[in-house]
């Protein structure tokens, strides 16, 4: 039996290994015939940012696809619905669509935040009536979208929500009022109500105790947190493996899938440390240097490769894609304002499609129309001459089970 070996360098955890069956047309094993097999996507979550595609289509989109299979789409209560009733959905539905399309898994972000609020919010009563319209947006979002994103950042920054003076909005005072595990409860439950099968994230900044106390209380009553997402924003420098992966490790004990959901590294100046909260530092021009380029590569190659190497995490979301329009204007993107890649773009290529890729193999069936397969878990595709068939190759597989596809 012909053995599909991919030669990649992925942790084991990554890979697994299977017999496929190819059946044909006439339900009869492909005996003794040439197939070809390849992979066609990750099951580990490689993300960065959606948003320029709803401002700005997705004309030129083959750059970002050929690296990632999860978008992060802007679900700021503020933008989204600007006006009482008016809302972004058909843009963003229409997004969303096109991406499910390429084979994207959609994220939406956030359901509860304080930040960029509506304005009319702090007009409509008190946190009673708050409370009803933050309801209703986070029942009446996640249902209008649940045929195209069963992924949510379902609360963002809980941990600070009550105390943050961020500006007027109506979200701090009611977090202030019910308590951040009240809004917690509140994102879940009505998120959940609306979608049974979406996946519901708790996502912060803070990687302290102090979030390690949130979620433990959460869980405690019974809030079905399904996955843990921690920020890594990396505006003042590459924090490196053994604290980061300590972080990780933290957090993994909690049983639940993490994902990096906010990650950025600078290709330019690093902004200065004595700065603790980044959205302070304002400059008038932040312009990507080759000694930066070179930097943000090295570090996002040993970034990638050590939460890649960990089996509790389950994707990492860059934040932003290009220099043009990059949050605060830092030049941390992976192409340059003229979408010209940097090293960092052509680091990630080399792990994501090369070391960490099954290549496509001809292989020939056995007698029984098998071939082994070993590789890289995701989606993969069989031909057989004209015909073929997908199937999803999953993870520490031991050989023993059979997966057969109609080709």
């Amino acid at each position: 039996m012909d053995i599909v070996s991919s030669t990649v360098a992925a942790p084991a955890h990554r890979t697994g290994s299977a017999i496929v069956t190819v059946i044909g047309p006439d339900d009869e094993p492909l005996a003794n015939r040439d197939v070809t097999i390849e992979q066609i996507s990750h099951a580990f979550g490689f993300g960065n940012l959606g948003f320029d595609f709803v401002e700005h289509g997705t004309a030129g989109a083959e750059p970002w696809l050929r690296l990632f299979n999860q978008a992060t789409l802007p679900f700021y209560w503020g933008t989204f619905e600007p006006r009482p009733g008016e809302t972004r959905a058909a843009r963003l539905h229409q997004v969303a669509s096109w991406l499910v399309e390429q084979r994207v898994r959609v994220k939406g972000h956030p359901l509860v935040w304080h930040t960029l609020q509506p304005d009319w919010l702090m007009e409509v009563g008190g946190d009673e009536e708050v409370e009803r319209r933050l309801r209703a947006h986070v029942r009446e979002t996640v249902a209008g979208f649940a045929d195209v994103i069963h992924l949510w950042d379902a609360i963002n920054e809980a941990v600070i929500m009550p105390v943050f003076a961020n500006g007027d909005n109506a979200i701090t005072p009611l977090a202030a009022a019910r308590g951040r595990e009240y809004l917690i409860r509140l994102a879940f439950e009505e998120a959940r109500a609306a979608n049974p099968t979406a996946t519901l994230v708790i996502n912060d900044f803070d990687l302290s105790s102090d979030y390690e106390r949130v979620i433990e209380e959460a869980i405690e009553d019974g809030v079905a947190i399904d996955a843990i997402g921690l920020q890594t924003h990396m505006h003042q420098g590459y924090r490196g493996e053994e604290q980061i992966l300590s972080i990780v490790d933290r957090f993994a004990r909690f049983g639940l899938p993490l994902q990096l959901t906010e990650t950025t590294f600078l290709s330019g100046n690093l902004m200065p440390p004595e700065i603790e909260d980044l959205n302070d530092y304002q400059v008038d021009s932040w312009p990507t240097t080759p000694e930066g380029e070179s930097r943000q590569a090295d570090d996002i190659e040993r970034h990638y490769r050590s939460l890649f190497g960990h089996p509790a995490v389950e994707s990492i979301t860059y934040w932003g894609f290009s220099d043009a329009g990059a949050w605060l204007g830092a030049p941390s993107g992976l192409v340059r304002a003229d979408g010209s890649p940097k090293p960092s773009y052509d680091a990630l290529d080399r792990l994501i499609r090369g070391e960490w890729w099954t290549a496509p193999t001809l292989v020939r069936t056995d007698d029984a129309g098998r071939v082994r397969i070993e590789g890289v878990a995701g989606s993969y595709r069989v031909a057989a001459g004209s015909a073929a068939a997908e199937f999803e190759f999953e993870r520490g597989g031991d050989w023993s089970r059979t997966v057969v596809v109609r080709a």
